[in-house]
């Protein structure tokens, strides 16, 4: 799968963000989970955590290749869903929310429905920590910037083309325009790396320009003790 680099470096620029500001009384719940290379990930960070997809063939994947870990669970879900949000929060209760790489292939009407229903699980207490690709050229160059070529596009290329919607841009605008300050406060966004299967003959690092922003309710206090602030640039 394309976006399935399981790349340390790019875990490595999340990894101080979510542990000091995902509380860890509460579950984390990755969204678009996929094969849960991801929710693995978690999983040795945080007590309990479920991985969800709407691709029934990725939960079981998933859920065999977590097989031996005991702390993160799968389940099929498409989380645009009017009641997805409700669905989770009686399942979990608030929880804390990790997303990589879903609101950039969503379609402005889904990307709303997918904030909403996050809204409602996390609740008074949990954030929701967002990482997607922000590619600043059009779509052409895009796939150019991924190895596609007039006449060759990569294998991992053509399978994710044909799998999955267009891939789109998601920064501060987009993100802005989806989760409202009405309902929402960020508390740290920028820049950062997403890397991808490598596409290249030498099987070199790829990576995609990106946009992180770690948020929480509106209805939330400003000050955090403990926490970080204005968090910089991931690179």
């Amino acid at each position: 799968m394309l976006w399935d680099s399981d790349s340390p470096a790019e875990r490595k620029q999340y990894t101080d963000l979510v542990l000091a500001h995902f509380d860890p009384s509460l579950p984390v719940i990755d969204i678009g989970c996929g094969n849960g290379t991801y929710t693995r990930w978690l999983a040795t960070l945080f007590p309990t955590v479920l991985g969800i997809d709407v691709s029934a063939g990725a939960v079981a994947r998933a859920t065999r290749e977590a097989r031996d870990i005991q702390n993160c669970s799968f389940t099929v879900l498409d989380a645009t869903k009017a009641d997805a949000g409700d669905l989770l929060l009686e399942q979990m209760g608030p929880a804390n929310v990790f997303v990589r790489g879903v609101f950039h292939v969503l379609k402005p009407g889904k990307q709303a429905a997918l904030a909403a229903n996050l809204k409602t699980v996390v609740g008074k207490t949990g954030r929701v920590f967002l990482a997607e690709t922000n590619f600043p050229g059009n779509s052409l160059d895009y796939l150019a910037g991924l190895g596609a070529t007039s006449d060759h596009v990569p294998s991992q290329l053509q399978r994710a083309l044909e799998n999955l919607p267009r891939p789109g841009r998601f920064g501060a605008r987009e993100r802005r325009s989806v989760f409202s300050e009405t309902d929402w406060r960020v508390i740290a966004d920028g820049p950062v790396n997403i890397d991808v299967v490598p596409m290249n003959p030498a099987g070199q690092l790829q990576r995609v320009p990106g946009y992180f922003a770690l948020m929480a309710g509106a209805h939330l206090p400003t000050a955090e003790p403990n926490l970080t602030h204005n968090h910089p640039p991931l690179h």
